[in-house]
């Protein structure tokens, strides 16, 4: 069956229709060719006719001709619009030109940049000239280093190793430093939030010891749809950037599904999981051989649908290999594995994270399905567009969960579809991520007094760490004098550098994986299920001060899902505005973490079977946030009942955190929202947002501009809702929502917007 008569079988299929939303099919769009531009190299020229290029799209001839007049640039087009061609190309001219030069590429992920090598390989062996390209990475053996060092007129390799591997050595990297002409960022829209922050950072260090070498680099990025390309790229190299965005390439014909689940409950508002709904569509497609990729929104969700596809599979007579999980947490071999059988045809299905949503080679794939709404528009069109990548006919279907963000998208396709994607947030001044790269500066160059970091506070940052004596200052400058490489204690991705192994006992303690310190108490606490693969494994220790998780597989017939609770403390109030009835702020907060206990849910039917608690000790972080204080008088109402007030701020706090994300760029996950019907820090009712990353990453501070949108947008999805008293769509579970929980929320959102 191919691919028009399996959409046709799904138009004719009454079950699975009747909960289709909207069913959109954007045409195919023809390319936009413009000749080779006139001062490209002949033999540059006859290796892309020898590939079967004869002319360049629009944007790849527009950013040749802006990078060679000695522009940065940021290249804004689809997935698989050829835009690794816009920078290897003016690359590839400078270095045939002069074969001195030097350039640098950056890839958000190790994948990435080991694949996207390739495809440079294969231009520079049809070139036939001595150019040297290498990945430098991790797994780069020790003698191949030394040549990369030495002779590399292209170094490939990730944010990671640049911070660690290749700034604190380089005394190492002479001829890089003293010849880098380009440096390519690839991807710039996975440099959001934290791992944004400190990059821009990073590159603040790059270009420090550029300048000690002589040499001032041309910045060329890339990014998929978002509102601020340009912005973004600005601050992450600190440099004024063109953007080219006049996309040329062609696509194919896409089918795009939006699929509402069935409501199971009516009076509750609850509709069937998103995971069952999932395992469903999948089913019908698995006879047909097509290769498809499912996106989950949690490492967990991963692995229960990796479990309920393989026993699809079984039932179906398929083997079940041809069934895999990605995500972070996998050893890099087995990532490498899947990654081959998907190009190579092996694997027909794949269930990821967002991990796969990068633009790593897994072939030409037919359909995506996104089990759950990923959050952004940005991204839903990145994992949409993992299908059809050669202008082939292609099929994307968004199956939505019961929370209100996917509610909203779902029931409001034109917001989808009309609005400009969301803007990318980094806070490159953020104090802890700035003080940590100060600190690495420091250790590769000495500061002088006069020297500004990014930030005019430099200066008194210097002297804070000469105070602390981590730095001394002698003669008009700060050197470091630690004996700790400052480099190591630095990670980029996550707000704690520390990483919990996990291990299996049952198979001679080998690590099978990892999880971050502050995720360790939900995920690998003690009697846990771990599920690594589909497979289950009893967590029998958590060894918090060892950093490891002791696991043995077994055969449980259910998963646990922790709970925690969060304790907020005001430290500092930068901004504060009253309206007339109710203040916001924002400021410095103290967060509380503790996991507190864990749900045993069972496999398929998902009931709960059973509880534990968990004992672990609390973590701490001090981050940003934003809040509305109410005033008392706000509830002079006698309906306000003490109980009804706390229901009713629930509520909110619960629509909040699902709605906000569709007004900053983030992740549900990246902020939280805590109601307190008795804040500690005034005793008045209040409502809190705040960064889920250490300093804060500047998104409860675009919620501080923003709160009017956000309360209004609130109040009313939460009255458009169907239901009668409160649902997962709208306000929360009945159960945590509480009798008087819809229209207590309802009341103070009439109040006060």
């Amino acid at each position: 069956m191919n691919l028009p008569q399996l959409i046709d079988f799904l138009q004719s299929k009454p079950d699975f229709t009747r909960n289709v939303t909207l069913w959109k099919t954007i045409p195919a769009k023809q390319p936009s060719y413009v000749d080779f531009p006139p001062e490209m190299t002949e033999k540059l020229r006859s290796v892309l006719v020898e590939k079967g290029i004869r002319q360049l799209y629009s944007h790849q001839a527009a950013a040749f001709s802006k990078i060679r007049k000695g522009q940065n640039v940021v290249v804004v087009t689809p997935t698989a619009s050829g835009k690794t061609l816009t920078y290897n190309l003016p690359v590839l001219e400078e270095i045939l030109k002069n074969r001195q030069s030097r350039a640098l590429y950056l890839f958000p992920t190790k994948a990435l940049a080991q694949d996207q090598v390739h495809e440079l390989q294969d231009i520079v062996t049809k070139l036939d000239e001595n150019i040297l390209s290498y990945t430098f990475d991790g797994d780069t053996p020790p003698d191949v280093r030394r040549t990369i060092r030495s002779a590399g007129h292209i170094v490939v390799t990730n944010p990671d190793m640049l911070h660690q591997g290749i700034l604190p050595h380089h005394t190492l990297w002479i001829k890089l430093f003293e010849n880098i002409k380009y440096v390519v960022l690839d991807e710039i829209h996975a440099y959001r939030g934290v791992f944004g922050s400190h990059l821009s950072n990073v590159i603040r260090r790059l270009k420090r010891i550029c300048r000690f070498y002589g040499s001032d680099p041309q910045f060329i990025c890339s990014s998929a749809t978002i509102a601020n390309p340009k912005e973004l790229a600005e601050k992450l190299t600190g440099e004024a950037v063109e953007i080219v965005d006049n996309n040329g390439s062609p696509s194919g014909e896409r089918h795009f599904i939006f699929y509402n689940p069935p409501v199971v409950n009516r009076e509750l508002g609850i509709r069937n999981s998103v995971l069952k709904e999932t395992r469903k569509i999948v089913r019908d497609f698995l006879p047909t051989g097509k290769q498809l990729i499912v996106f989950a929104s949690s490492r967990l969700n991963v692995e229960i649908l990796v479990t309920y596809l393989k026993e699809t599979a079984r039932q179906l007579k398929i083997h079940p290999d041809k069934i895999r999980g990605y995500r972070g947490g996998y050893l890099p071999q087995q990532r490498r594995e899947i990654e081959r059988g998907l190009r190579e045809g092996t694997i027909q299905v794949v269930v990821s994270t967002n991990a796969l949503e990068l633009g790593i080679d897994i072939g030409q794939l037919d359909i995506s399905i996104l089990a759950g709404y990923p959050g952004t528009i940005a991204s839903t069109w990145q994992q949409a567009g993992r299908a059809g990548r050669r202008q082939a006919t292609s099929l994307s279907i968004i199956v939505a969960r019961s929370a209100p963000i996917d509610q909203y998208i779902i029931e409001h396709p034109e917001y989808f579809f009309e609005k400009i994607p969301e803007s990318a947030n980094i806070d490159e001044d953020n104090l802890p991520i700035l003080m940590s790269h100060l600190k690495c500066a420091a250790f590769e160059l000495p500061f002088t007094t006069e020297e500004n970091f990014g930030t005019d506070a430099t200066q008194q940052l210097l002297q804070f760490l000469r105070d602390e004596h981590i730095l001394r200052e002698t003669d008009g400058k700060y050197y470091w004098m630690q004996e700790v490489y400052p480099a190591d204690e630095v990670s980029l991705r996550s707000a704690n550098p520390n990483n919990v192994v996990i291990v299996n006992q049952s198979d001679n303690n080998k690590i099978i994986g990892e999880v971050d310190l502050f995720t360790a108490p939900l995920l690998v606490h003690k009697d846990a299920i771990y599920l690594h693969e589909s497979r289950q494994y009893q967590v029998n220790e958590l060894d918090w001060e060892g950093k490891k998780a002791f696991v043995s597989e077994t055969d449980s017939d259910y998963y646990t899902d922790a709970i925690s609770k969060t304790e907020l403390k005001v430290l500092d109030i930068i901004q504060e505005e009253s309206r007339t009835l109710y203040s916001k702020y924002y400021g410095e907060v103290s967060v509380t973490t503790l996991a507190t206990a864990f749900k045993k849910v069972k496999f398929f039917t998902h009931e709960n079977v059973g509880m534990g608690r968990i004992y672990l000790p609390e973590m701490e972080m001090h981050s940003t946030a934003t809040w509305w204080e109410m005033p008392d008088q706000l509830f002079e109402d006698p309906y306000f009942q003490e109980s009804v007030i706390g229901e009713g701020l629930r509520g909110i706090a619960y629509t909040l955190q699902n709605l906000i994300p569709l007004y900053i760029m983030c992740d549900v996950r990246d902020i939280s929202v805590v109601p307190m019907v008795k804040s500690k820090f005034s005793n008045k009712s209040t409502i809190y947002v705040y960064d889920k990353y250490p300093g804060g990453v500047g998104l409860s501070k675009k919620v501080y501009g923003l709160d009017h949108l956000v309360m209004k947008a609130a109040r009313e999805h939460i009255s458009n809702c169907a239901c009668e008293n409160g649902c997962p769509t709208c306000i929360g579970p009945p159960l945590e929502a509480g009798l008087f929980g819809k229209s207590s929320a309802l009341k103070i959102l009439k109040l006060i917007v």
